[in-house]
């Protein structure tokens, strides 16, 4: 492991207040889809019976068949959904994914009896929502608890050492509670045993932002993870939203993570200089783009530069800044991707040019990372081609 010596160029400061709030689309949109989560599905068996019976009405003579194939499938659905709340997989309310899901049933199976009300059609319909049905377990139970290690080098001449660094990534915990997804983290964490490891924020869930106890549990998992490694852990805080300022900064009191917001961090190693700048995310890039040019303006570019900051939306500025990696989150990689197409929604201002993954341009590479948790709200507990991810930097010479 390399011998580092920690250099900061301020004090550690405590978390910033932030601007005003600038809410999203995307964010109204979960807020609306949340209340519905107030809602038991049992109290919302009429309307199931509704949407059955809109998907089997061009069915004719098969009417009462097709109905029974869409409400076991939506009914199957609620099932399912509950279940992972019960057995503490997730904890998210279980209407807002089952009405989406009915529609997308319902939707099948009308056009599938508008095209042939027949009794081999049917046969078709019913396959149809039974594979419908795997790909939801698969989605809800599966994916998610899949924790991958994505292994990336980068040279540069700035980091001429003896043995390269090892760099942890982690970003959008998102924690409810502790799950078998963060103990699994805190494993790969042990076994890898990063020199360094570097969080991008977003720590909590939509859902649970003003929950004591999934805060209870996030400071848990974060110490946990501070004794998993023996090197220091950096962060910045991830969006408004879900970090809200006057609440992150109890779950991280006196633990050993240095905040780098709005400010940079230095650290010898084996006699080379890395800079780590960090940047609390507004969301709005004409407020976080003059902030980061007057962070990174004027400085010397002879040591290897890592910028952190919690969506991808600068890296325009980053490269402009000589930045060397740009380490980011909050896409979720889309959470939920289609094959050959795939994020649906990023939450970038850039949509899906910067979606998940590598990005190399002009001598800065940026990684944005899938995260690890899921959104909260009314959002679908679920990740289709899009598993949960830390990356491992080795950055050499």
């Amino acid at each position: 492991m390399p011998t580092s010596e920690h250099r900061s160029t301020t004090t550690t400061p405590a978390i910033p207040s932030a601007p005003g709030q600038r809410y999203t689309l995307l964010h109204i949109t979960l807020v609306c889809t949340g209340f519905l989560g107030r809602i038991h599905p049992l109290v919302l068996f009429p309307a199931w019976l509704g949407i059955a019976a809109i998907g089997s009405w061009p069915w004719q003579a098969l009417r009462i068949p097709a109905a029974c194939v869409g409400i076991l499938s939506i009914l199957g659905d609620g099932v399912g959904l509950i279940q992972l709340n019960r057995q503490g997989k997730s904890f998210g309310p279980a209407t807002p994914s089952m009405l989406a899901l009915a529609i997308l049933r319902t939707g099948a199976t009308f056009v599938l009896g508008w095209v042939s009300a027949s009794l081999s059609c049917l046969l078709v319909c019913a396959v149809l929502q039974v594979l419908l049905s795997i790909l939801v377990v698969y989605t809800t139970w599966i994916e998610p608890f899949r924790l991958e290690v994505t292994r990336e080098k980068l040279r540069s001449s700035k980091m001429t050492t003896a043995h390269p660094l090892r760099l942890l990534h982690i970003s959008d915990l998102h924690i409810e509670r502790r799950t078998r997804r963060e103990q699994g983290l805190l494993q790969v964490v042990k076994d890898l045993e990063p020199d360094i490891v570097a969080l991008t924020g977003d720590y909590l869930n939509l859902s649970y932002t003003e929950d004591a106890e999934a805060h209870a549990e996030a400071r848990a998992v974060l110490a946990d993870l501070c004794r998993c490694v023996k090197g220091p852990v950096y962060a910045v805080t991830g969006s408004l939203a879900v970090d809200p300022p006057a609440v992150v900064p109890g779950i991280f009191a006196d633990l050993p993570i240095v905040w780098v917001l709005d400010r940079v961090e230095e650290l010898e190693i084996a006699g080379r200089e890395l800079r780590i700048a960090g940047l609390r995310c507004t969301g709005q890039r004409h407020l976080d783009v003059p902030r980061l040019r007057r962070l990174l303006g004027g400085r010397s570019s002879t040591a290897f530069t890592l910028l952190l900051y919690h969506s991808p939306d600068l890296m325009p500025e980053a490269v402009e800044a000589g930045v060397d990696l740009y380490l980011c989150g909050h896409t979720h990689g889309g959470q939920i991707r289609l094959p050959m197409f795939g994020a649906i929604v990023t939450s970038s201002s850039f949509w899906k040019r910067y979606e998940m993954g590598r990005y190399d341009q002009a001598g800065t590479t940026m990684y944005v990372s899938r995260g690890v948790g899921m959104e909260g709200l009314g959002a679908p507990r679920a990740r289709l081609l899009a598993p949960p991810e830390v990356t491992l930097w080795e950055l050499s010479g």
